[in-house]
């Protein structure tokens, strides 16, 4: 399993280098876990996460942050498109 180290964090799956699965057992997804994930796809290459919630009743929520809009991988899609 890779496991991509986001800050002092660590996401709890990373599918296929491409979609981050967080795990949850709460009551609901509340807004700390969806700012969460979110805080992790601005973070890493990753486009696609899902917070998974096991609390009393089973739910998902599903994001998706484009890497276009990732400052850090910017400058390689310019560079990409000049040549």
């Amino acid at each position: 399993m890779i496991r991509f180290l986001v800050g002092d964090y660590f996401a709890d799956i990373v599918v296929e280098q491409k979609i981050i699965v967080e795990l949850k057992a709460a009551e609901a997804i509340i807004d700390s876990h969806i700012a969460q994930l979110m805080n992790y796809l601005k973070a890493t290459p990753c486009e696609v996460g899902f917070v998974l919630n096991f609390g009393l009743e089973a739910t998902f929520k599903r994001l998706r942050f484009s890497n276009f809009k990732k400052k850090y991988l910017k400058k390689s899609f310019e560079s990409a498109k000049s040549v």
